[in-house]
């Protein structure tokens, strides 16, 4: 699995972004996933401020946004996943990891895995959904030793 991790603030969070990187290797590998790509962008929250409001017509900042592009069809190749785009907002990672009393390392990677869930086809608009999706978050995190 290709994963491009870019920081687009200008904070200097790149050995989180290298640790991220790795856990999301490794979790590609332990679900399966076979070859293909996706990207986790870090921006600030007027970017991310802006997706929500241009994509999901909500005017605020939020922690992640997932664009999943197997979503549609004509994104679908053979033998390679083109799975999409996870978009995570730094201020707010931050500031759940200070509002939560956990590590940053520990946010990013909660927000990293709920985005790749996302592009997985795993949903929370129903409370079944919410359960499987936050069940196998935790189970992720809890594999890895990413703990609150």
């Amino acid at each position: 699995m290709n994963i491009e991790v870019f920081n687009e603030t200008n904070s200097d969070i790149e050995t989180e972004i290298n640790d991220l990187r790795k856990l999301l290797q490794n979790v590609c590998q332990d679900e399966k996933i076979g070859s293909g790509e996706f990207n986790v962008i870090i921006v600030d929250s007027d970017k991310i401020r802006m997706l929500n409001k241009e994509y999901r017509k909500i005017d605020k900042v939020t922690d992640v946004i997932s664009f999943a592009l197997e979503d549609d069809d004509t994104f679908q190749l053979e033998n390679y996943r083109v799975l999409g785009d996870i978009y995570i907002c730094l201020e707010q990672a931050l500031k759940q990891a200070d509002d939560y009393g956990h590590s940053f390392k520990r946010e990013l990677s909660f927000l990293a895995i709920h985005g790749l869930l996302h592009l997985l086809g795993y949903d929370h608009r129903t409370e079944e959904e919410e359960k499987i999706m936050f069940k196998k978050q935790e189970e992720v995190l809890s594999h890895y030793g990413i703990e609150r």
